[in-house]
């Protein structure tokens, strides 16, 4: 699977952490940055992401900043993006089985090392349902072709 990968400076030793993983899981990465810890802002690479995903160049994102919040919000900005913040791994579950969520968000200064490398598992692992979801998936994409 083709990954994009981004970060800010909150979020760059659990973004290379989640990188390493998924290279050996045999994944390609697409890495928008950071690789370092010096101050940036997060809309900026949340936006490089986003828009590889919703170009389909890769089939989906993992974000990282501080809480997952700010990064989650922006990759959301961008049309077709159904980014979800995730802290535990049946929210990660869920988030693509019923939203089809095509990104998922963490934040390294509240999830560890070890959880947040689950909660990328069990998102990829994860299959969209279908059925009475894409009814809502649907209704949530009119919202946004009507309001973004």
């Amino acid at each position: 699977m083709k990954i994009a990968l981004a970060c800010d400076h909150g979020g760059v030793n659990l973004k290379e952490a989640i990188k390493k993983h998924l290279i050996g899981l045999g994944h390609e990465v697409v890495d928008f940055g950071v690789n370092s810890s010096e101050s940036v802002d997060y809309p900026d690479y949340a936006l490089k992401a986003a828009t590889s995903v919703a170009n389909k160049e890769t089939e989906c994102g993992i974000l990282v900043c501080g809480t997952g919040i700010g990064i989650g919000i922006a990759a959301n900005k961008v049309r077709g993006i159904r980014c979800a913040t995730v802290g535990d791994t049946f929210s990660a579950r869920m988030t693509k089985a019923h939203n089809n969520a095509n990104m998922i968000a963490l934040g390294e200064r509240v999830t560890g090392l070890g959880l947040g490398l689950d909660i990328v598992d069990a998102y990829l692992n994860s299959e969209f349902e279908g059925g009475r979801h894409q009814t809502r998936i649907d209704k949530m994409m009119d919202i946004e072709k009507n309001h973004l």
